[in-house]
């Protein structure tokens, strides 16, 4: 009782009154004599004793009485199905599943299977009830997330105090402090402190992570330790986990495309059937009445009009489409219910689908396949110049850059950064960045970018990324920088070929040689390199249009220059922890713990919901189409109906809280 709501309560109660009020009106015997004393036999009836059969007692028959003590728990059970019948009547919505439950009920009443009429309304508020909860449950692991967001954050003022304010009341470049135990309310830079972050509630990973000055943090973390000391780099709207609870608010609005077969389908089935019900009782009652009774067939001859009206009755409620219309949508939620849990947010159930289908798997490789944080490994001066000097002209001519690239430039050098020295510089996509530093004309970047300059470079075999500088012109040498693999990339691709993706395919930037190491490192099928945002788009569109029928295309990024190819591929997938804003905007899958491995987990789960939503849909269409056509010949009762209507729902449902249990790839 402790995990059902209040309204749940309240039904459950309704429940068990009306149940036992029905079990003590049907044990009641159909005569009664006029006395006070009476036995119980072995079936459990009441009857009067032998010798009163001959005794000349009368017998009264009470079928009035019967009718309204068979109301009272049909009342207590059934009022608000009426109630929202009529209201929704009334309001131009007249065949949905309260429609069906009281035109069935009531018509049962009619033909006096009082009984009949009150099990039916007690069975389908069962399966209400417990669809109510199965929903519930579903969104606990969703309604967490709401939990995420701290409503105060505590403000640091110029004379060192604190002052408790709302998070959206902080601006850009405000100093907050975050206390142990509390929740990071908002996006910064750690300015003083140490501390273990849980980022469980995002990433669905239980190992802190740990932070100091210069340490970038995401609002919805937990401070497990140290008093952190942060300057705000994002307002509150544009916060991770202001956009993760607008993910998850919209995520209701893409439908599948089971969905909306659904919901189209019950449109147009609802009616239908009432039709063909209200024919199965008019057509058959026409001719009884119309033919002379010697010449009407014999099955009409061998019943009543009353039998047709019952067999329409039970027509009814098996047509009721609650089991379709509840099952699937919630198998969905489930789906991505259970994703949110492993740290995977979906913007909406048809690209679970649509993830669900898919045969060709594209990457990036940069912050996606390999770590992101390159490593200077070799220097290859040329011209005389000193190693150092040309690692200066490099680190400077990147200072203004924010590429991983640069940044490793940089740290190599280790030198301090004199804004002065550097002016003029352009930042060419794809190619690099040209400045001039102490007065010089600097190019730094790939090959592209030489022959753009109208330098003659020398080619380096060593598999890396290459970043090559030209001084006024003239070649100055090469520098060689290497990124790792992450360590789950290679199992991802594993993973994804046991998971059935046939074709995996790298697309990056970088040079051919770096790409193709990892590549073959990583075991991916196909390689295309030194590609522009553009060429990328291209690539992709040669994919897509390569690809099987009915399949899909996934791609994989992190980077701004990836959300173009994102947004073109049929599932876009991004790096939530340390991609960029746009790449996560413009993805429909993001990972918030920047783990490939989970692509594979969020394919799992995606699979998972729908193959249990195929069975859903078939399981109920099946049962509800084989009792429609018994019902139709009479070889169907009111029970065999009410397992058809409340029983597939009963049953749907809980096949659809399967899609909650995740079973995380690698764990």
């Amino acid at each position: 009782m402790k995990s059902l709501t209040r309204g749940q309560r309240k039904m459950l109660i309704r429940i068990l009154a009306a149940a036992a009020l029905l079990i003590v009106v049907k044990l009641l015997p159909d005569q009664i004599y006029p006395a006070d004393r009476w036995v119980i036999d072995f079936t459990g009836q009441w009857t009067p004793p032998a010798e009163w059969a001959t005794s000349g007692y009368t017998l009264y028959s009470w079928g009035p009485v019967r009718f309204l003590l068979y109301l009272i728990p049909y009342g207590i059970i059934g009022w608000d199905v009426l109630w929202r019948a009529v209201r929704n009547i009334r309001n131009g919505q007249v065949f949905d599943e309260n429609f069906l439950m009281a035109l069935a009920t009531l018509g049962a009443f009619a033909t006096s299977e009082y009984a009949e009429a009150v099990f039916v309304m007690l069975f389908y508020q069962v399966g209400e009830l417990f669809q109510d909860y199965a929903v519930g449950r579903s969104r606990q692991s969703i309604a967490a997330l709401m939990d995420i967001r701290p409503d105060t954050a505590n403000l640091e003022r110029p004379d060192g105090s604190l002052e408790t304010v709302d998070p959206e009341d902080v601006e850009v470049g405000a100093v907050i402090a975050v206390k142990p135990g509390e929740r990071v309310p908002l996006d910064g830079e750690v300015l003083e402190g140490v501390s273990a972050l849980d980022t469980a509630a995002l990433t669905g990973e239980s190992a802190p992570r740990d932070v100091g000055p210069g340490d970038a943090v995401i609002s919805g973390c937990v401070n497990q330790s140290g008093l952190l000391r942060v300057r705000v780099t994002k307002p509150c709207e544009e916060s991770t986990v202001s956009k993760i609870l607008d993910l998850v608010e919209n995520a209701g609005e893409k439908k599948a495309a089971s969905e909306n077969f659904i919901t189209r389908f019950a449109r147009y089935y609802t009616p239908c059937v009432v039709l063909a019900a209200l024919a199965l009782f008019l057509l058959p009652a026409a001719a009884l009445a119309l033919l002379p009774a010697g010449a009407q067939p014999g099955f009409l001859a061998e019943t009543a009009w009353q039998d047709w009206l019952h067999r329409a009755l039970i027509f009814l409620v098996i047509s009721c489409p609650c089991a379709l219309v509840i099952s699937v949508p919630l198998s969905f939620f489930g789906g991505i219910g259970g994703a949110g849990k492993c740290g995977i947010l979906v913007k909406g159930s048809s690209f679970l689908e649509l993830l669900a289908k898919t045969e060709t798997v594209a990457f990036d490789k940069t912050g996606t396949l390999t770590e992101g944080s390159f490593t200077v490994t070799a220097l290859h001066p040329a011209g005389g110049v000193p190693e150092q000097t040309l690692l200066e002209w490099a680190a400077l001519a990147e200072s203004w850059s924010g590429h991983p690239i640069s940044l490793s430039l940089r740290s190599a050098w280790g030198g301090e950064i004199d804004p002065g020295r550097v002016t003029d510089v352009e930042e060419i996509a794809g190619h690099g960045v040209t400045a001039r530093v102490d007065g010089r004309r600097v190019a730094a970047g790939n090959s592209r970018l030489m022959e753009r300059e109208g330098v003659r470079w020398e080619d380096c075999q060593r598999p890396g990324t290459v970043v090559h500088v030209a001084v006024e012109g003239t070649y100055a040498g090469c520098i060689l920088i290497s990124d790792l693999p992450k360590p789950a990339a290679k199992s991802l691709v594993e993973g994804l070929r046991a998971a059935g993706v046939k074709r995996t395919v790298m697309l990056t930037g970088d040079t051919e040689a770096a790409a193709r190491a990892v590549a073959g490192d990583l075991g991916v099928d196909e390689v295309h390199a030194q590609l522009l945002p553009a060429d990328k788009v291209e690539q992709v569109e040669r994919l897509l249009a390569a690809k099987s029928p009915g399949t899909t295309l996934a791609f994989v990024g992190d980077g701004i220059n990836d959300a173009p190819v994102l947004t073109r591929a049929d599932v876009g997938i991004a790096m939530g922890a340390l991609g960029s804003d746009a790449a996560i905007e413009a993805a429909d899958i993001v990972l918030m713990d920047d783990n490939p491995a989970k692509i594979v987990t969020a394919m799992g789960i995606a699979r998972k919901t729908l193959r249990i939503v195929k069975q859903n849909i078939w399981f109920a269409l099946g049962v509800k189409f084989a009792v429609l056509a018994l019902g139709a010949f009479g070889m169907a009762s009111m029970w065999a109906a009410v397992f058809a209507d409340v029983g597939v729902a009963f049953l749907a449902i809980l096949n659809a809280t399967r899609c909650l249990r995740v079973k995380e790839f690698g764990k």
